[in-house]
């Protein structure tokens, strides 16, 4: 084809998966009550499911109520006119690019395909579920575990007794949204791990040189997107460096596979002149 055909053929892959974002987008603006009420302020509430374990676990560690969360001392309010509108339509459009990621990933990848070697496809066999099962741990992650303890610690936090935490909308719900979503992009490490060595562009033996560097750049990123307190930024930077530790092993796989095809490549280049 030619560029524009290819455009072309871009646009309509696009259209395709935005069309699936707007109506997944739609059907969350409708659901209100799941949502927003279940699943929007549910790290709101004291008996949130990360809570209830939280208890579970102290409980059976012996520490009486010490993981316990007995109060969430906030109230969400709204302070502009078009404020609870606004953010309702926000919330809409974060749910329907979640539920409908796998879709439009899987649009991205048909336009795609086509442009790899047939080795090179069958090799990335699997892309589109792996990245999309990544993505959806790394929502669940940021949900059940990050927005919870970020929420439980900020809300819980004072400069003084007197002052009270009456929390905007805009603010709470920007704070769970950017949790959620930078947790699904950085669990992805694993497959940009593997698109990158399968380019030739990363190889174990870098990845091992920068880990030092690496796990420097994991709590800068972990400080940054939690509130500032050890416990949450290490929940967050330990299963980061675990999925780095696992792309050094994905990287090292791809580059033994690499090196193998060379030798044959090889092997056959002799044979042919011999």
């Amino acid at each position: 084809m030619t560029f524009l055909e290819h455009l072309e053929e871009l646009r309509w892959h696009l259209i395709r998966g935005g069309a699936s974002v707007v109506i997944f987008m739609v059907v969350a603006f409708l659901a209100k009550g799941i949502v927003v009420d279940t699943i929007l302020l549910g790290p709101s509430r004291i008996d949130f499911w990360t809570y209830q374990k939280l208890c579970e676990l102290s409980h059976a560690l012996g520490t009486s109520d010490a993981f316990c969360v007995t109060e969430l001392p906030f109230i969400i309010q709204s302070r502009t006119m078009t404020g609870q509108f606004t953010m309702h339509l926000l919330v809409s459009v974060v749910a329907g690019l979640i539920v409908a990621f796998p879709y439009l990933f899987w649009e991205i990848w048909r336009f795609i395909k086509p442009g790899l070697y047939p080795t090179e496809a069958k090799r990335a066999r699997g892309a589109v579920f792996f990245v999309s099962l990544l993505f959806m741990m790394g929502v669940a992650f940021g949900y059940f575990v990050v927005s919870p303890l970020s929420i439980n610690f900020l809300s819980n936090y004072q400069m003084s007794e007197t002052i009270l935490n009456e929390i905007d909308i805009a603010s709470y719900v920007k704070t769970v949204t950017m949790l959620v979503l930078a947790c699904a992009l950085m669990f992805q490490l694993p497959m940009v791990a593997f698109f990158l060595s399968r380019a030739g562009l990363v190889t174990p033996d870098i990845m091992k040189t920068y880990r030092r560097h690496s796990v420097v750049v994991i709590l800068v990123v972990g400080a940054i997107i939690t509130p500032p307190d050890v416990i949450s930024q290490m929940l967050l930077a330990l299963p980061i460096y675990i999925l780095y530790e696992i792309s050094i092993l994905i990287s090292a796989s791809v580059h033994r596979r690499n090196q193998r095809n060379i030798e044959k490549l090889r092997e056959q280049n002799l044979q042919r002149y011999e």
